[in-house]
């Protein structure tokens, strides 16, 4: 056992991508409903109305639920220890980011983000593609989350090679022989 205190993990966020997502989604399915009411009854043959409602059943499925349940898949939740992204909904992935690894942080922002004050949060931790935390509220706010998190959670190993690099030579040394 360690000689060091261990602090309890706690959760600092819990995010999830811009509810701006289900702007069009919304629109679709009040089109959808709004034409359904419209045209269902209109027609003279049965089959024809249940036409109209099948075919609204399945817009509603493809242009609301589908995208809805893909928005509902994706969580990140930032901890004092880590990160853990999980996306899916049928199918789950789950990745986790130590902040004792140490990492970059970079916010990318385009027109849109930057008028809802959101953006992509890149996390660069040294491999071929950084991971990504798409269009979150507030990103300015978690990249500082991040960088003070990363900050208060050095690595004890990494520290102590970092404070042996660092400290000055032994002055005792002469000609190469202590």
């Amino acid at each position: 056992m360690s000689t060091e205190s261990r602090v309890p993990e706690a959760v600092v966020a819990r995010l999830r991508p811009h509810g701006r997502a289900l702007f069009w989604p919304s629109l679709a399915l009040i089109l959808i409903l709004g034409a359904t009411g419209y045209f269902y009854g209109t027609f003279d043959e049965d089959w024809q109305n249940l036409a109209v409602l099948g075919a609204a059943l399945l817009l509603g499925i493809l242009l609301w639920l589908l995208p809805l349940l893909h928005w509902l898949g994706r969580h990140y939740t930032i901890t004092t220890r880590r990160i853990v992204l999980r996306s899916g909904f049928f199918v789950r992935m789950r990745q986790e980011l130590l902040h004792s690894r140490g990492y970059d942080v970079t916010v990318r922002k385009n027109a849109m983000q930057a008028v809802f004050r959101s953006g992509d949060v890149l996390i660069n931790t040294g491999l071929d593609t950084p991971v990504v935390l798409r269009d979150v509220p507030a990103a300015n706010l978690v990249q500082a989350a991040l960088h003070d998190l990363m900050e208060h959670s050095q690595n004890p190993v990494a520290a102590r090679r970092q404070q042996e690099q660092s400290a000055a030579p032994d002055e005792t040394t002469a000609w190469g022989v202590r």
